[in-house]
C-alpha cells in the first residue's frame, strides 16, 4: 500500500488529507490517483466506502488553479444525499488551498443556489435534474468544464438519468478529463463509457473475503467519549497476552497510548512519525513482554508479524474494509484462536454493515462489560493463571518466603495482596482525548444503503419520505412530489407506479422534458445546505 506522500501532491493537499486523519491510500485510491493525475480517462469499478471520493477529488483539487473563477470541474451523483456528502469531503480535501466548491440538488430553494453560484464555485457537485434546470435557467455554464466525474454511475443509470447525462455531457467541451465510479458494470454503464470516455484505463477493486474461522469478531455501539472508558473495563475483562489497538490517526494514537499509561497499563504507540529506532525499540518491548498493548495506525502496522497476538481492538473503525482484514488478521495466527472487538459509534453502524458486506463475514454485536463484570473477568482470569502456575510447578523458589509470610498473616489476605499486585495498579485518572468524525457511508434516499435502497411494494421504487399510493420512484425529492402541483407538458410516463393515474409533469422553458426527474424539488422544502459549502 502507499501513502499519500508518494503521489506527487501538493503540500496545502496533503495536508488537508493529514488533518483528515488518512495515512495510507485504500486500493482504489492506489490504482485511480496516479490515472488522474496524469488526466487519462478511467473507468474505476469498487464497492461503496472503499474510498473513491478521495480517489477522484485529490488529483482534481491539486490540479485545480486557485484563482480560477469559472467552473472547472463537474461531479454528478445520483442523489441529494450522496451530492452533500461528495461535497462536504471535497470541501474538507480542498480547505487548506481555498478551493471553492457548491452542491447542487433538489430539495433546495434554487433562488437561494443561484445566489451561491455568484460566489464562483470551482467544483460543482450535482444531481443531473437539479444540473439541468441551472443549464436552462443559464445560472451553470459548463463552457470551461475540464473535468467530469460520474459517481455512483451505475445508480444513475438504474434511476433514469441516462438521457440527463447525456444531455449535460453533450454541454461539455470534448477537450476534457473524464472519470466514471460505479460498483458494477452493466451494458447501459458500458455503453456511456463507450460514447463518453476516451481509451479509458479500467481499474478494478474486489474486495477480499475475510477467512479467519479462529478469530472471534464482535462490535461494542458506543459513544465517542465514552470509548476510552470502554476500552479500560473491556482490557481489564479480556486481560490480553498481547494487544494491538487500532487508532485511525497519529494524533489518536499518541493521546490513547499516553492515557493507556497514565491508568496504570503497559502501553507504547507506533505510527509513521516515528524513527526507525523508536519504532524498533517499541516493537522489542511488545514482542518480549514489556509491554502488553501497542497502539497503532494501519501504516504502522503494515507488515507487522508479532506472534503470540490474543486480541486486536479496533478503537476506531477503518476507513475501508480492506484495511478491517489486515487489521483483525494480526491475530488467530499459526493455528491460535485470536479475539478482535470493534468499537461503533451509532453514526458509524452503516459502516460497520457495509464491511460485514464487503467481507461477507457477520459481526456479533456486544453488550459493552458493566464495572462489576470488568472487575470480575479481571478477577477470574488472574486465577487462572495462578492456577495454571500452581499446576506447572513453577513457584519452588517462592516456597520458602510463602511459608514464612504464611506463619504471620492470613492466607486469605496474602493471596488477596499477590493478585492485586498482578493485577496492576489502575488509577482512575481522568482522561479526554480529541473527538475523531464518524465515518459515514453514503447513503441512498429513504436511509438504505445501496443494496436496501428499493424498498418492495406496489411499484416498488426509491423512497424519500412521501407516501404514493402506487409507489414509484421519488429520487431527492422530499415529502412526496404531487403530480397536481401545476407542471405541464410531461408525456404521462410513470416510473414504478401509476401516482392515481398521472405521469407526473415537467415543463422546461414551453417543452415537455424526456427523462426522469428524479431529483427535481418543488419548492424549498428541503435542506438548505448550499451557504454552507459556498464559502470553503
Amino acid at each position: 500500500m502507499k501513502t499519500f506522500n508518494e503521489f506527487g501532491l501538493e503540500p496545502k493537499v496533503l495536508r488537508a488529507v493529514t488533518e483528515m486523519g488518512f495515512e495510507e491510500a485504500t486500493p482504489i485510491q492506489e490504482k485511480a490517483i496516479p490515472l488522474a493525475m496524469e488526466d487519462r480517462d478511467l473507468i474505476g469499478q469498487a464497492q461503496t466506502g472503499t474510498g473513491k471520493t478521495a480517489a477522484f477529488g485529490l488529483p482534481l483539487i491539486h490540479k485545480i488553479d486557485v484563482s480560477e473563477d469559472r467552473i472547472v470541474a463537474l461531479i454528478m451523483c445520483p442523489t441529494r444525499e450522496l451530492a452533500i456528502q461528495v461535497a462536504e469531503e471535497i470541501s474538507k480535501l480542498g480547505r487548506f488551498k481555498g478551493i471553492r466548491s457548491l452542491p447542487i440538488y433538489g430539495g433546495q430553494d434554487i433562488v437561494k443556489q443561484i445566489r451561491a453560484l455568484k460566489k464562483r464555485p470551482q467544483i460543482i457537485i450535482g444531481t443531473p435534474g437539479r444540473l439541468l434546470d441551472h443549464i436552462n435557467r443559464k445560472t451553470i455554464k459548463l463552457d470551461d468544464v475540464q473535468t467530469v466525474i460520474l459517481d455512483e454511475a451505475d445508480e444513475m443509470l438504474d434511476m433514469g438519468f441516462m438521457e440527463d447525462i447525456q444531455s449535460i455531457l453533450s454541454l461539455v467541451p470534448e477537450t476534457r478529463h473524464t472519470m466514471l465510479f460505479s460498483a458494477t458494470m452493466p451494458p447501459n454503464i458500458q455503453k456511456l463509457a463507450q460514447q463518453f470516455l476516451k481509451n479509458p484505463e479500467h481499474v478494478s477493486v474486489i474486495p477480499k473475503q475475510v477467512s479467519a474461522p479462529l478469530i472471534q469478531q464482535s462490535y461494542i455501539e458506543v459513544q465517542e467519549k465514552a470509548k476510552f472508558d470502554a476500552l479500560c473495563r473491556l482490557v481489564d475483562m479480556e486481560a490480553p497476552e498481547l494487544a494491538i489497538i487500532f487508532g485511525r490517526t497519529k494524533r489518536r494514537v499518541d493521546e490513547l497510548s499516553e492515557a493507556l499509561q497514565k491508568r496504570g497499563y503497559t502501553a507504547e504507540g507506533l505510527h509513521g512519525d516515528l524513527s526507525q529506532n523508536q519504532r524498533d525499540n517499541v516493537m522489542r518491548k511488545f514482542r518480549d513482554g514489556s509491554i502488553d498493548i501497542l497502539v497503532a495506525t494501519d501504516v504502522a502496522a503494515r507488515g507487522l508479524d508479532v506472534s503470540g497476538v490474543t486480541h486486536v481492538i479496533n478503537f476506531d473503525l477503518p476507513q475501508d474494509p480492506e484495511s478491517y482484514v489486515h487489521r483483525i488478521g494480526r491475530t488467530g495466527r499459526a493455528g491460535k484462536e485470536g479475539t478482535s472487538y470493534t468499537f461503533v459509534t451509532p453514526r458509524e453502524i452503516d459502516h460497520l454493515h457495509l464491511i460485514e458486506r464487503v467481507t461477507r463475514h457477520r459481526i456479533t454485536k456486544r453488550q459493552l462489560p458493566t464495572i462489576a463484570e470488568a472487575l470480575e473477568g479481571k478477577q477470574r482470569i488472574l486465577a487462572q493463571q495462578v492456577l495454571e502456575v500452581v499446576e506447572n510447578g513453577e513457584s519452588h523458589e517462592f516456597k520458602a518466603v510463602a511459608i514464612q509470610l504464611l506463619e504471620q498473616y492470613d492466607s486469605v489476605a496474602l493471596l488477596s495482596a499477590a493478585l492485586k499486585l498482578m493485577a496492576g495498579e489502575r488509577k482512575e485518572v481522568p482522561i479526554e482525548l480529541t473527538p475523531e468524525d464518524p465515518i459515514r457511508v453514503k447513503r441512498r434516499p429513504g436511509g438504505d444503503i445501496r443494496s436496501q435502497g428499493r424498498r418492495p411494494g406496489t411499484g416498488s421504487g426509491y423512497y424519500n419520505g412521501g407516501n404514493r399510493s402506487s409507489g414509484g420512484r421519488q429520487g431527492d425529492r422530499p415529502g412526496g412530489y404531487r403530480s397536481s402541483q401545476g407542471k405541464s407538458g410531461y408525456e404521462g410516463r410513470s416510473y414504478g407506479g401509476n401516482r392515481s393515474g398521472e405521469g407526473y409533469k415537467g415543463n422546461r422553458s414551453g417543452e415537455g422534458y424526456k427523462g426522469n426527474r428524479n431529483d427535481r424539488p418543488q419548492g424549498s422544502s428541503g435542506s438548505n445546505r448550499e451557504e454552507d459549502f459556498a464559502n470553503r
